[in-house]
């Protein structure tokens, strides 16, 4: 099952709070992914994942590049630099986070999918291995995981949102020019920063699809900013 589906983890996070569990995993059916679930029964985003279990990879390599899905949180690259790391951003895809992963030397590297690379294995991904690295952290840290990744929550998140357009280029156009002043790139899709809230709209290979991700620092501006981005995308479907 989709570890990423929420539905597919309630009996696990159910297990984990019953059992008095340190933690929980879920993986994919080729085991090449994994969520987390902390003691309390929560999922950990795979953004916020990777941030905390880097500081280990870190600790053993000072310096070295840790590779970071442009999806993820403003907290995982300033989470990896205050480790001691040098977080790169990478394109969404294991074609292109590996790749990255080889052309920096870096140590470790994941997605929000739940994909995490490692350079102790040859860049592969690996749930298996991930699993490894979440359980030397935890102890590593010896506290509870909720508490660990707590400093990390320092932003709300919407979630990846879909929109069905069938121009989608003029969609991002649209997104652009609503906001002149917002800094933007180009590395998949756009990543647009106004200020108060920021996002990325990549474009579905596939489908008339557009994919948002958007943060900000309350969560009552991610609301606003989501119903205002909302009505340039298209009409929002459940994917």
């Amino acid at each position: 099952p989709n570890p990423l589906v929420e539905a597919n983890l309630a009996e696990l996070r159910r297990e984990v709070v019953t059992r008095k569990a340190d933690l929980g995993v879920s993986f994919d059916g080729d085991a090449d992914r994994c969520v987390v679930i902390d003691e309390l029964g929560n999922p950990i985003g795979c953004d916020l994942l990777l941030a905390w279990m880097a500081k280990g990879f870190l600790a053993d390599a000072p310096g070295a590049a840790v590779i970071y899905d442009l999806r993820s949180s403003r907290a995982v690259p300033e989470a990896i630099k205050a480790a001691g790391g040098v977080p790169v951003e990478s394109r969404v895809g294991h074609v292109f986070m590996k790749a990255k992963l080889a052309e920096r030397g870096g140590i470790v590297g994941g997605e929000l999918s739940g994909h995490f690379y490692f350079r102790d294995m040859f860049n592969a991904d690996s749930g298996a291995r991930a699993l490894v690295a979440v359980l030397n952290e935890r102890l590593r840290e010896r506290k509870p995981l909720s508490k660990a990744i707590a400093p990390l929550r320092r932003y709300h998140q919407s979630g990846e949102i879909n929109f069905e357009n069938e121009d989608k280029l003029g969609a991002l156009k649209a997104l652009r020019k609503a906001h002149p002043r917002a800094k933007t790139a180009e590395l998949d899709g756009l990543s647009l920063d106004a200020g108060e809230w920021w996002c990325n709209v990549r474009m579905s290979n596939t489908e008339p699809l557009l994919r948002l991700n958007l943060e900000a620092k309350e969560r009552s501006t991610v609301d606003r900013a989501v119903q205002e981005v909302s009505r340039l995308l298209g009409r929002r479907v459940a994917h």
